[in-house]
């Protein structure tokens, strides 16, 4: 365990390097070479990875006590891959079929994957799609970011304060924010920042379309 914890961002990083090789290794054992039941062992040890991962932030945590940055980056990973992940997931998927079909001289995309793609490249549903993620994201990031402020704080009126001097931030400490303790105080501040580059980049797509394909 003295290993997991003195190297527990170095595994981490392996694994996600190991788990960007797994979707390669299956597109290519798929699409390219045909072997689906070796492409399934990879997809199946991409899960397992997800999973590792989920078990390493677990160790960590028994061994510290405590929740720390390194146990809420997974936390971050392992939902954008059940969530927006599966959708890049086909993303990915749909061109490694297009690049491995011309190489090979054959058709591996359907019907449907051709209107998937025509429509992804339609700036008008680009720039909607974004705004109904970034709409869903900024109402969960707000009644989340409410129930911590409610645990730690006496009320709105104290709500307010915090709001109009926000000098609190550069304290870098939960006792001096609206936050309960130092886990919610990290969640809240690194999702604070991961929201504001995200509708940023949500909203671009709105502003500053790209030109149709």
């Amino acid at each position: 365990m003295k290993f997991v914890l003195q190297y527990q961002w170095e595994i981490f990083i392996t694994i996600e390097v190991l788990l960007f090789v797994m979707l390669l290794l299956f597109g290519a054992t798929r699409y390219f070479f045909q072997l689906k039941k070796t492409s399934f062992a990879f997809f199946i040890s991409f899960i397992g990875l997800i999973l590792f991962e989920a078990l390493l932030a677990l160790l960590v945590y028994k061994q510290t006590g405590e929740i720390s940055t390194f146990q809420i980056v997974i936390i971050v990973f392992i939902f954008y891959a059940f969530t927006f992940g599966i959708a890049d997931f086909r993303k990915l998927d749909r061109s490694m079929r297009k690049k491995i079909g011309e190489w090979r001289g054959v058709e591996l995309l359907t019907e449907k994957d051709y209107v998937i793609i025509e429509r992804n490249a339609n700036p008008k549903y680009i720039a909607r799609k974004y705004r109904w993620t970034s709409a869903i994201h900024f109402i969960v990031f707000i009644i989340v970011q409410a129930i911590f402020w409610t645990i730690g704080t006496n009320g709105i009126d104290e709500w307010a304060g915090y709001i109009r001097d926000l000098s609190w931030i550069e304290s870098g400490s939960a006792a001096q924010s609206p936050y309960p303790n130092d886990t919610t105080y990290a969640i809240g501040v690194i999702w604070t920042i991961v929201f504001v580059v995200d509708f940023i980049w949500s909203w671009s797509y709105t502003f500053f379309p790209n030109k149709p394909k």
